[in-house]
């Protein structure tokens, strides 16, 4: 077989592939072991027809066009390792040349990694916000600590803001009853925001067996984006009894003895807390520095992937209908073009983003060790609510171990990139991150700094359509 790499632009090659038929005889074998299971000749058990019993039964075309099925996508993968080719997506094939009993030639046209000039990353200065934990804060999360160990009380009174309800709901639009949208028993904090838009104006004021009818939108379902009538009806109202903040209480909540104790040790808490944002903020505004100064072409076929990923994940919950789509920005007083045009500026950033990650865990040689990948799995498989065991099964099932792997070492990465660059506080301290970056485990949070999981390699086209 020969092949030669012809570059089109920066993003995209082309692959001329020539191989000739002797190359071919495992395929022909393979060819004619398969329609020799799909034909009925008699005198002939299934598959042990004979290959010139077959083609002169069936023509030589069927068998021509099984070979050249097959052995594409294999001589293909062999001249992009031959030609060192950083594939991206998936190929655009065409057979230029088919002689019978003579040679096969095709071209390949696929987007690839763009080379890319990186700066000297101990160049780049960046500065982030102080670490300040309020009395205010420490205050507050006092509250949420003794909120988690509260108790419910009925009461007699009109519901609060705060109190907890049980709750009917019903719906329905042009008087026809949504039967998705009906649910009983639904417990509900007034104020949280959980639900649909205006419940906890209906149900602010309302005592328990009353019943209160609103206006809201739908956001999902078959009247997704249309007015709906809800009827709410309360069922009970409670009250949420917080315990005293007192030392009894610090021993009930925490291993320290007094109340003092444990609000200095909420104080450190939120002082980590605020570590780890600042690390955040490092992470982001080293990539914003990056993404700024380096340039980085965009391969087109990987981009129209990342926008179709990005538009099938908005219109998901909507039934994919782009008409309830386009109602819901019309709410918003935006247009679908509006729309459209900010999905592929959010697309390109992600992928200039991963191209970028990528060429630097080229050039800092950048490796995932198993317990780093695991980690990662454990993270994710938490996220989601699942088990671990779970979430790899499912991650196997769409193709997508691979892009987990890709993400751990874009994480890796941009660390690797924060611990050379300068960073300081909004004070002008020098900001020491290592206990965040210095170790080979990884990042601030779970996303890499990018906005996208769809890992930008041969997989991307297979992983934009999930």
């Amino acid at each position: 077989m020969k092949s030669t790499v012809e570059q089109l632009s920066p993003t995209r090659v082309k692959i001329n592939v020539e191989v000739p038929f002797d190359e071919l005889k495992p395929n022909f074998d393979r060819a004619y072991r398969k329609i020799a299971q799909q034909v009925r000749i008699p005198g002939f058990r299934p598959g042990k027809v004979p290959a010139r019993v077959l083609e002169s039964r069936i023509g030589r075309a069927p068998v021509l066009d099984e070979v050249v099925n097959e052995a594409i996508p294999s001589k293909y993968m062999e001249a992009v390792r031959a030609g060192d080719v950083r594939a991206l997506g998936q190929p655009d094939f065409e057979v230029t040349k088919l002689e019978d009993r003579d040679v096969l030639e095709f071209t390949a046209e696929v987007d690839v990694r763009p080379d890319i000039t990186l700066p000297d990353f101990s160049g780049i200065e960046v500065t982030v916000d102080d670490i300040e934990v309020t009395d205010e804060e420490v205050q507050q999360e006092l509250e949420n600590v003794r909120a988690r160990f509260g108790t419910l009380k009925g009461v007699d009174r009109p519901a609060q803001d705060g109190d907890f309800l049980s709750i009917d709901l019903a719906a329905s639009v042009d008087g026809e009853e949504v039967e998705e949208a009906a649910t009983t028993g639904l417990s509900y904090q007034v104020g949280s925001g959980e639900l649909v838009d205006g419940i906890d104006e209906a149900v602010t004021g309302a005592s328990a067996g009353e019943t209160k009818t609103f206006t809201a939108k739908l956001v999902a379902g078959q009247y997704a984006g249309r007015d709906a009538e809800i009827e709410v009806t309360v069922q009970s109202v409670k009250e949420r009894e917080l315990p005293d903040a007192d030392d009894e209480f610090a021993q009930l909540a925490s291993e320290f003895d007094t109340i003092e104790e444990f609000t200095a040790n909420l104080r450190e808490q939120l002082g980590r807390v605020k570590k780890v944002g600042q690390g955040v903020q490092a992470r982001d505004r080293v990539l914003d520095v990056l993404l700024e100064s380096v340039e980085v072409p965009l391969p087109e076929k990987i981009v129209e992937a990342e926008v179709a990923n990005r538009k099938h994940d908005a219109v998901h919950d909507l039934d994919h209908s782009e008409e309830a789509l386009a109602k819901l920005l019309e709410e918003e007083g935006k247009t679908v073009e509006e729309f459209d045009a900010e999905l592929k500026t959010e697309a390109e950033k992600a992928v200039r983003t991963q191209l970028l990650l990528d060429a630097i865990a080229e050039a800092e040689q950048t490796t995932v060790e198993d317990n780093e990948l695991t980690e990662r799995i454990i993270y994710q498989a938490q996220r989601f609510g699942v088990s671990p065991d779970e979430y790899v099964r499912r991650a196997q099932e769409s193709g997508q171990l691979a892009a987990i792997y890709a993400d751990v070492r874009r994480g890796k990465a941009i660390a690797s990139v924060v611990q050379k660059a300068t960073v300081t506080d909004a004070s002008g301290a020098a900001v020491d991150l290592d206990e965040l970056f210095g170790t080979a485990k990884a990042e601030p949070d779970a996303e890499a700094g990018t906005d996208a999981e769809t890992e930008v390699t041969a997989d991307a086209a297979d992983a934009a359509e999930k």
